[in-house]
């Protein structure tokens, strides 16, 4: 009865350490939805609840790139972040992971109220859609990309003149 007790025991023991390893270094996998107050990393990622965050289905050009414009050369990267931080200010992010990256980051689809972050980032000429993407992101950045708006031309100081 004694050896029967111990040996309870020994493998309550060992399936905590197993616990604890697991938890320790089996990689998170992504809840379901990740929400809260984001902030907007360098490279227009997303710091959403404590994961990093790359929009699905888009490129943003890098900070050190420029944008053709007609006036000078801009940032395309800087201007990016900063469009995107203004559209979530003060507003919670919604995020649905579609994949986990090989640096720790997640891969997700967010969302502020109805408008799908991507989708907006693409219609206002900041991001160019990935290959992968749905067929309605490509479409958006061509519109962009004809409008000449964003990375694709014009800088934000002559569509605001001309409207």
């Amino acid at each position: 009865m004694m050896y029967r007790n111990h040996l309870v025991k020994a493998i309550i023991i060992v399936l905590m350490i197993v616990a604890v390893i697991v938890f320790l270094f089996v990689p998170r996998a992504a809840a379901d939805e990740i929400s809260g107050f984001a902030s907007v990393q360098e490279d227009a990622s997303l710091r959403v609840g404590g994961y990093l965050v790359r929009l699905y289905g888009i490129y943003v050009p890098p900070t050190d790139q420029t944008c053709q414009t007609f006036i000078r050369p801009m940032p395309c990267g800087t201007r990016a972040q900063l469009a995107l931080n203004f559209k979530i200010e003060g507003e919670f992010v919604h995020c649905t992971p579609a994949a986990n990256n090989t640096d720790g980051s997640i891969t997700a689809a967010c969302r502020v109220g109805d408008d799908d972050l991507s989708e907006w980032m693409l219609q206002k000429g900041w991001a160019t859609a990935l290959p992968d993407a749905p067929f309605q992101y490509a479409a958006m950045e061509n519109i962009a990309k004809s409008r000449g708006i964003g990375i694709w031309g014009i800088p934000v100081e002559m569509i605001r003149r001309r409207r």
